[in-house]
């Protein structure tokens, strides 16, 4: 099967990651190409002692391929099927699939799912999908259909999300779409909470839905504290921290738009509450002058590095908003504090954050060290996809 596809040769020694089956090879791995491949193309990746290592997509760019079997296997609908089904079969086990109180989820996640280059957001009946490599998006037909098999009449509607995460050298011309169905509704439960959701015009495919669990921490803390959520995007920690019984929250973020989603948000679970108000502020800005206002602060800035050559200047970035945040808040508060980029390590994080309270000169434990939840999962040969680091601390 493998000579179905164009043969790609790794140099000597680069093997040894996908023999530990760690699905990329960066292009610097790469000794020959035989025959003309193409952005997209399915390839055969052979070691330098021609032995089979795996199929997957070719792109351009740092990381060349991307590995969907490390078996010598031909990726028909069949195989795509069976992807998609165990990540539901996944999923439903973890109780997603039948939850009365959350009905908002990752079903796919990438290579924690088997499928790197694709994520796909569960909506209460409506799949967002979002290819970031064009090898996912041509199998985009195959894909829907196997969601519709696999889900049966729990998927209403499929919105491909892929406009502005594909390759910019890639010679298409993708356009965000609904390509099945029709949705039923954008309203959405998370733990009992109502979210209204905008996957088409909204961050990522609509909502951060890998701070569940961290939202629900909150809820647990907020009890009497007047809170503070910068970067506040839907007002997801703000919602909660309302229903954990907060005296104030105030919510701040850059975008207009995101301030009158998180309007909407608090509305629905708590209309006419006056505890709660919202800012459309710069972050960094807005820190400058809350002395001693808040007990609960909530950082979670969007990626400051999504490359490996920002990583100085992201780390600056996140010592500087978390020394003001520590210099602000109240003498035993709480801050919870996050980093979504991937390129920063989890102890990269914990040591800028540790920087940044000795510079403000505060005494700080740990109560808390977070990542991501269940459903979006970490393959254990691709550490990389341990994404969301967060640290909630106490501040003496």
């Amino acid at each position: 099967m493998a000579e179905d596809y164009i043969k790609i040769v790794l140099k000597s020694g680069k093997d040894q990651s996908l023999k530990r089956f760690h699905p990329w090879v960066f292009s610097g791995a790469i000794k020959k190409i035989y025959g003309q491949v193409a952005e997209g193309d399915l390839v055969a990746v052979f070691s330098n002692k021609d032995e089979f290592l795996g199929i997957g997509h070719y792109q351009i760019g740092s990381i060349a391929i991307r590995i969907i079997s490390f078996e010598e296997i031909k990726p028909d609908f069949a195989f795509w099927k069976s992807k998609v089904q165990k990540a539901w079969d996944y999923r439903n086990k973890l109780g997603f699939g039948e939850s009365a109180s959350t009905n908002v989820f990752r079903l796919i996640h990438a290579e924690g799912d088997g499928l790197p280059g694709l994520i796909v957001d569960f909506y209460n009946g409506t799949a967002v999908m979002q290819m970031h490599s064009i090898g996912m998006y041509f199998m985009r037909d195959e894909l829907v259909k196997a969601l519709q098999e696999v889900l049966g009449d729990k998927l209403k509607a499929v919105y491909d999300k892929s406009e502005k995460t594909l390759p910019f050298k890639a010679d298409i011309q993708p356009t965000d779409e609904l390509i099945f169905g029709e949705p039923e509704s954008n309203e959405v439960l998370e733990h009992g909470l109502r979210f209204n959701i905008d996957w088409e015009n909204g961050q990522k495919t609509g909502f951060f839905i890998d701070q569940r669990e961290n939202r629900l921490l909150v809820q647990k803390y907020a009890s009497g504290c007047e809170v503070l959520n910068m970067f506040g995007y839907t007002g997801g920690f703000s919602v909660y921290a309302l229903q954990g019984g907060a005296r104030l929250v105030h919510s701040v973020d850059a975008s207009a738009r995101a301030i009158d989603l998180t309007n909407e948000n608090v509305h629905l679970n708590f209309p006419g509450d006056g505890r709660h108000e919202a800012f459309v502020a710069d972050g960094f800005e807005f820190l400058k002058t809350i002395q001693d206002k808040y007990d609960l602060i909530i950082l979670d800035p969007p990626a400051f590095a999504k490359r490996r050559n920002t990583l100085p200047q992201a780390l600056k970035g996140y010592k500087r908003i978390n020394t003001r945040a520590f210099e602000q808040i109240r003498s035993g508060g709480i801050l919870f504090t996050f980093s979504c980029s991937q390129v920063v390590s989890k102890d990269r994080f914990r040591e800028t954050v540790f920087s940044a309270a000795a510079i403000a000169g505060r005494s700080v434990r740990i109560l808390h060290q977070l990542s991501q939840p269940e459903d979006h999962p970490v393959n254990i040969y691709h550490p990389e996809g341990e994404y969301l680091k967060g640290l909630v601390l106490y501040v003496e």
